[in-house]
């Protein structure tokens, strides 16, 4: 949906790797299956905008012409339009344990590369006039990513690859499309401060510059320029929360460094505001040997990273990991409480609010991709009943 009568005239939408799925014929049928119930519960008669999710086996079939012109007429039919793609994971993302295979391959690897790029092509064939475009992806990669030498020069080389084809399209289309690189813990780039250093001291750095500078045989500020503005921060405002970060505080961090931030991604964590042994099967229930749930817990001021929750729950039972925990699953927004444990709602309604009054970023999309691994009691609606009650959700508290 586009929201004109806010500051930055968002669009919103979600992002559809709710649904499983990693072929492009999976990702079609989905959206036929769910995007007209969401729509009409939540366009007002207008066209939808969809956030589209696709691995590197959907995005390569959705690359050949004939394959693209169907599903643009698909989306004709559908009475929507795309405007930011998840190019984060790009192998299977359901129904199998994925962990931290979910940023392979990182950005050391050509692949990621190659899949970013028809990601580009993609976006650019299907964005309206006048709407600009984000991808987001990986953090650079797995913590450790950029340990091998020589590592971070692979990095930016590539993304300097991306970064060129950004330019060039838009030069011959008109049509402007950003990356953005999303802090997530455990990776890379963990936090939104370490996101800033690294775009500020490697992304924008001399070397990166004279790269480009050659590649599109333009002045270097030029080249800074389009660095600038084709390379951002994708916002996820539960991995921010996981962290203990103060949302307003980061945005506004990332404005004042002039980092663009392309996308905001919506959605709350599991918080368990002391953790004690009465709440131990809550939490284990959402330890679902799917996806990697992280956990950060402060006690005393005292900040502890764990890389999965079974790794935070045996310290707790060895007497550590005591305080406040923050766990990183996806929760529906609509939940200030999740069952016997709360969740982050707070900071994402903080985050709405510096929206409303300073805009920050006109792509905000709820994501809740863990709905198939919620504990049952959390599933009350039916997924699409459940999306279109996390927008109307969102779209009440911003035109509040």
């Amino acid at each position: 949906m586009h929201l004109p009568r806010l500051a930055a005239q968002p669009h919103l939408t979600y992002c559809t790797n709710i649904h499983a799925g990693e072929r492009w014929d999976e990702v079609s049928h989905s959206l036929n299956a769910f995007v007209p119930a969401i729509r009409d519960a939540v366009a007002d008669g207008g066209p939808m905008g969809i956030g589209l999710r696709l691995s590197g086996q959907a995005a390569f079939s959705l690359h050949e012409p004939h394959v693209l012109e169907a599903f643009q007429a698909q989306l004709k039919s559908l009475n929507a339009y795309v405007f930011t793609l998840n190019a984060f994971p790009y192998g299977t993302f359901h129904g199998v344990p994925v962990k931290q295979d979910v940023y392979a391959p990182d950005w050391t690897h050509a692949e990621r590369v190659r899949y970013t790029l028809a990601s580009i092509d993609i976006l650019a064939a299907l964005l309206p006039e006048g709407v600009d475009g984000s991808i987001s992806t990986v953090p650079v990669g797995f913590r450790g990513a950029c340990d091998a030498p020589g590592a971070m020069s692979t990095v930016l080389s590539h993304l300097v690859d991306c970064v060129a084809h950004m330019v060039q399209i838009q030069h011959q289309t008109g049509k402007h499309i950003a990356l953005a690189l999303e802090p997530e813990p455990s990776c890379y780039l963990e936090t939104s401060q370490e996101a800033l250093q690294f775009i500020q001291n490697h992304v924008r750095s001399p070397t990166a510059v004279a790269e480009l500078s050659r590649r599109l045989a333009c002045f270097q500020e030029r080249a800074l320029q389009a660095l600038v503005d084709h390379v951002g921060v994708c916002f996820d405002v539960c991995h921010s929360a996981v962290e203990f970060e103060d949302p307003a505080k980061a945005l506004h961090d990332l404005k004042q460094a002039g980092i663009a931030i392309p996308k905001i991604q919506l959605s709350s964590a599991v918080r368990i505001p002391q953790m004690t042994a009465g709440q131990l099967p809550t939490v284990q229930g959402f330890d679902d040997e799917v996806y990697l749930h992280q956990v950060v817990v402060e006690q005393s001021g005292v900040i502890t990273r764990y890389v999965d929750l079974p790794e935070a729950l045996t310290a707790f039972h060895a007497g550590h990991a005591q305080g406040e925990w923050r766990v990183h699953c996806h929760v529906p927004v609509f939940l200030q409480e999740a069952g016997a444990i709360s969740t982050t709602q707070a900071q994402l309604l903080q985050t709405l609010e510096a929206c409303k009054r300073e805009g920050f970023s006109s792509h905000l999309e709820v994501e809740t991709y863990t709905w198939d691994v919620l504990p049952d009691a959390l599933k009350t609606d039916s997924k699409a009943q459940a999306i279109a009650r996390e927008l109307l959700f969102v779209k009440k508290v911003l035109l509040a």
